[in-house]
């Protein structure tokens, strides 16, 4: 059975305590454990972060923890960041190499993490990762599929990715390939260097030249594919034939053409066709039938698993891009209700709070499906002012906090220490999460929590918070817990001093706010 499979892949000896232990009536006081710490609960016996006194003070100790520990990792004996060939952490390293998408991941929630610091070495850390995977990670430019990233090193410590960790060489996901060129985009307008601009350019070129209608059974892209021939993967198992054809993650994609549309880069026509035709394919096929998957590399083609990371990162692309269709907050909330249905684990519900499963072919919670979920929710309650999921967003937060151990370890329960489901795409969730409801950042500490643009710079002092942008107009979201704002210069402010929430309505490139 496949998940016989998945489990031996996946599934280490717990660490003592991982699961829940014994029952106490005194919840407040309960001695059972979740994950790497006891259980804290309210006066009502809910779920509460292990951290601090709350969400305010716990979603950003971990936040803090999990980006310390990814920056203060080893490297490799041959001088490469271990995260740029492993997707498991051990003190003794993991056989296996790097995770499919695991690198943008990180990008993404990176992006999000200096804007709300302010951290340097948050950007030094995009810049040497992105550059590694340019220089070492590309199908050649004369390939059927060129000039994308391959997503697997075969070989883990040549330095060098080359394939894919089912398929093998030659072999790439082209809807990792559309993550990373969205993610490159981004990394341009943050640095100017315009090699990332090309990059992604190129990746967009060969995806829009790919496209295809689909259909039930095949994606406009495929999930896999020999870069070298342009052959499908293809396996054949007790008679039958399976090929990795489909996969229904291509908001990412949507995104890079729509970016190199909106600066005027690249081939307008060709962005705008491909990005057509992904879209009555997502709108006739998955957002129809709700066949959200697969996405994960280390599942085999012949074992098909729908995804709670597909489904619902296509809900959060249809709340922030309601243009996608007049339906786009009823289409989100249906996927929402999908992944409630389809992956809801009630193991920890004594505590009010129902986690989330990570696949269909492997039905375990995760710290990564559980707080996306969250964020979505929350997103979902500020678009459309219906709160009904509120609370249980929250306590699905509060529930993966405890996942991450005082030195930045972030453990999948009953699993391993996964360098995508704890990293790149764990961080980012709390961060929407606190953008999307602001009383769930620091009420002590000053924080840009969104921008409708790109932050290039930003830097918190003790009378003023100065950023630059990509583009002049825009709008941004603050919370300011230090001080209230006396005025701003580069933009209008609207401040919430109850809430201590700033909007800002920017006319300059430069913002620069000044204290009360």
């Amino acid at each position: 059975m496949f998940t016989l499979i998945r489990a031996s892949l996946r599934v280490l000896p717990c660490v003592v305590g991982l699961m829940t232990m014994t029952v106490n009536t005194q919840a407040a006081e309960s001695t059972e454990q979740i994950g790497y710490h006891e259980v804290k609960t309210d006066s009502q016996g809910k779920i509460m972060p292990w951290y601090g006194n709350g969400p305010s003070q716990a979603y950003d100790h971990v936040i803090r923890l999990v980006w310390n520990f990814w920056h203060d990792m080893k490297p490799c004996a041959n001088g490469v960041p271990y995260y740029l060939q492993h997707q498991v952490w051990k003190p003794e390293e993991d056989s296996r190499g790097l995770g499919g998408d695991q690198i943008s991941m990180a990008l993404s929630s990176w992006a999000l993490l200096y804007d709300y610091t302010g951290d340097s070495r948050v950007l030094d850390n995009m810049r040497l990762m992105a550059d590694y995977w340019l220089a070492h990670g590309l199908s050649k430019v004369n390939d059927e599929w060129a000039n994308l990233p391959f997503p697997y090193n075969t070989e883990q410590h040549s330095g060098i990715f080359d394939g894919d960790m089912r398929a093998g060489k030659t072999f790439l996901q082209p809807d990792k390939a559309g993550s990373f060129g969205k993610e490159l985009i981004n990394l341009y307008k943050i640095t100017g260097d315009e090699k990332y601009l090309r990059a992604a350019i190129a990746i967009a070129d060969t995806l829009a030249q790919r496209v295809k209608a689909g259909d039930a059974d095949n994606s406009p892209w495929p999930f896999r594919v020999n870069a070298s021939t342009g052959e499908v993967h293809t396996v054949r198992e007790k008679g039958k034939t399976f090929r990795a054809s489909y996969t229904t993650n291509w908001t990412s994609t949507l995104d890079l053409f729509e970016g190199l549309q909106d600066l005027g880069r690249g081939n307008h026509t060709a962005y705008a066709n491909a990005a057509s035709i992904a879209s009555a394919w997502l709108k006739q096929y998955p957002l129809k039938t709700n066949k959200w998957g697969p996405f994960f590399e280390d599942v085999p083609t012949q074992d098909y698993s729908d995804t709670e990371i597909n489904g619902d990162t296509m809900a959060m692309y249809l709340l922030n891009h309601p243009q996608f269709d007049a339906r786009s907050s009823e289409m989100a909330a249906a996927i929402l209700n999908w992944s409630d249905h389809m992956f809801a684990n009630h193991e920890f519900e004594k505590w009010g709070v129902t986690a989330i499963n990570e696949q269909t072919a492997y039905r375990v919670p995760g710290n990564s499906h559980t707080s996306r979920h969250a964020s979505v929710e929350l997103r979902y309650c500020e678009i459309t002012g219906i709160n009904v999921r509120k609370e249980q967003a929250i306590r699905r937060l509060n529930w993966a906090t405890y996942m991450v151990d005082t030195d930045g370890k972030n453990r999948y329960p009953r699993d391993d220490i996964w360098l995508t489901d704890g990293y790149g795409d764990y961080l980012r969730h709390y961060l929407r999460a606190m953008a999307a409801q602001p009383e769930l950042a620091p009420n002590d500490q000053n924080h840009l929590l969104r921008t409708s643009s790109v932050i290039q710079s930003i830097s918190y002092s003790g009378n003023t918070i100065t950023y630059t942008k990509f583009d002049a107009r825009s709008k941004e979201r603050l919370k300011l817990g230090e001080w209230a704002p006396a005025h701003v210069r580069g933009g209008a402010m609207k401040w919430n001093a109850g809430a201590k929430t700033l909007e800002i309505s920017a006319s300059e490139k430069t913002v620069v706010i000044e204290r009360e």
